[in-house]
């Protein structure tokens, strides 16, 4: 289950929801249970990009490798930064994480 992920490219295990959790601002225990729902859920809410840059940065892989990676320069990193985090914070994405919003769309 999810070991062809973007996320498992930068990590030994699945732990993308304690991760999620913590940008979000939610409890663990408050998120989609279905690791498989949830990631794909993460996946229509964020760009590959952006999708990428949050492994990688999770990963603590360092600045250098990822403007290497994206093609950026100092200011374009951290701005991509800002701009991934802002968007993970907000209700009309972080609450599309919790078990709740899933009830209510079935």
């Amino acid at each position: 289950m999810l070991e062809n992920t973007v996320w498992r490219q930068y990590h030994g295990e699945n732990n993308f929801r304690d991760k999620l959790a913590e940008f979000c601002k939610l409890e663990s225990i408050d998120l989609i249970e279905n690791d498989k729902v949830l990631y794909s859920v993460m996946k229509s809410k964020l760009t590959k990009k952006e999708l990428k840059l949050f492994a990688m940065d999770c990963a603590n892989i360092p600045d250098e490798e990822l403007k290497k990676e994206f093609d950026y320069d100092d200011e374009a990193l951290q701005k991509a930064k800002f701009k991934l985090y802002k968007k993970l914070i907000q209700d009309k994405t972080r609450l599309d994480f919790r078990t709740t919003n899933l009830e209510e769309i079935e």
